[in-house]
């Protein structure tokens, strides 16, 4: 029996007992969303734009706080608008009105010559690399880039890029491949390489078509770490992700086999083998 057919029937028995709950194996901001010199949190819709950025460090602050400490924003770097409302006094009606003002933040991990000790770090583990997984992502024709900016996993399509949070993040080496690896499939439906309608038309989050996808990049996932001979480590986890996702797909388990024939050519196209 090949690998892929053990590891569907594997998440398909696991979605069938009940897989545990899904869970982010990478760390990312250990508090609210605060600014670095105040250390005072925001409030609102300011912590809700502010923690969706995807940064590692819950720290923000102002150009001016930036520069005051020594340092300076990354060239290139986009600002965070943080909205207040102010009171403005319209002398001929003898009252106050509210209307509201927004200024720029930008997260510490935009910022670089600030002085250690001024921005607490990201906790870190002391993983190692894996040979084989590192093989399976370096033997990929025609890659996209990878790159560690920002605290979060993604691949962006019209840029062809993907972006990881950071190695020592991870609470082991295996989800960061795992994770790695669900991106990777991602990029495979690239209209340059197998052009599938899940990648390469606009579907928004939530929808039919993004769920679908989400399904096969995490079958995809699942067969590579089976390649690789770390599934044991990782498929409780992506179980429990494919099962979420089969939530908002009416929970019909059919649709795992059609995301893993999909899966199946995708791990093909980053492994260079036949189908």
């Amino acid at each position: 029996m090949k690998v892929y057919e053990i590891i569907t029937n594997a998440i398909l028995e696991k979605l069938e007992r009940g897989s545990v709950p899904w869970h982010r194996p990478w760390n990312g901001p250990e508090s609210m969303p605060k600014n670095l010199i105040s250390k005072k949190e925001y409030q609102g819709i300011n912590a809700f734009l502010l923690g969706c950025q995807g940064y590692g460090s819950p720290f923000w602050l102002t150009f001016t706080q930036c520069k005051e400490l020594g340092g300076s924003v990354r060239k290139a770097a986009r600002a965070t608008p943080v909205i207040y409302w102010n009171w403005i006094e319209i002398e001929e009606e003898g009252e106050k009105v509210p209307f509201l003002r927004y200024y720029a933040v930008f997260n510490v991990e935009q910022c670089e010559g600030i002085p250690e000790g001024k921005t607490p770090s990201l906790a870190t583990n002391d993983i190692d690399r894996i040979a084989v997984c590192e093989r399976i992502v370096e033997g990929m024709n025609d890659r996209p880039t990878i790159t560690h900016a920002r605290q979060a996993a993604l691949y962006k399509v019209g840029r062809d890029t993907i972006n990881m949070p950071l190695f020592g993040s991870f609470e082991t080496a295996e989800e960061y491949y795992s994770t790695l690896f669900h991106e990777l499939i991602h990029s495979t439906g690239h209209e340059k390489r197998l052009a599938r309608p899940t990648v390469t038309d606009i579907s928004p989050f939530g929808t039919v078509s993004y769920s679908k996808e989400e399904l096969i990049a995490e079958m995809g996932a699942a067969f590579l770490c089976g390649v690789a001979g770390i599934e044991d480590l990782t498929l409780d986890n992506s179980a429990a992700y494919i099962k979420g996702w089969l939530h908002k797909l009416r929970n019909d388990t059919y649709l795992v086999i059609m995301a893993a024939a999909q899966a199946q050519k995708a791990a093909h196209y980053i492994l260079g083998t036949s189908s």
